[in-house]
């Protein structure tokens, strides 16, 4: 999976808050799925298909313990999605700073203006 299909698929899963609170629980420790359906008003089934989805996006992994499949978090994508994101944080925090370096520009110009006036 090339680095855009990587960020689609990651940003896909996210897209829905039930896979959002799963992986919430996970970041706190692996879970079985029967674990993961409790705080959910929802059937096993159900919340498979969302593991699936999320171990599709390589959000999560699968292990095997004897009878126990625990599911855990794959933070890697989030980091990679993370990234992606801050490019353009850095570019709405320069827009910001340049907006305030334009308002104080502005302040100080109506002060001379004022005292001008006077």
């Amino acid at each position: 999976m090339n680095t855009s299909q990587q960020l689609d698929a990651t940003f896909a899963a996210l897209a829905d808050p039930t896979r959002r609170a799963i992986l919430a629980r996970l970041a706190s420790g692996e879970a079985s799925v029967t674990e993961l359906v409790k705080p959910f008003a929802m059937t096993q089934p159900a919340i498979s298909k969302h593991l699936k989805v999320l171990e599709r996006a390589g959000l999560i992994s699968r292990g095997r313990d004897a009878q126990r499949r625990p599911c855990r978090l794959e933070a890697k994508p989030l980091g990679e999605a993370t990234g992606w994101l801050d490019d353009y944080r850095r570019f709405w925090e320069g827009s910001f700073e340049r907006l305030d370096a334009l308002l104080d520009e502005m302040k100080t110009r109506e002060k001379k203006r004022a005292r001008k006036k006077r």
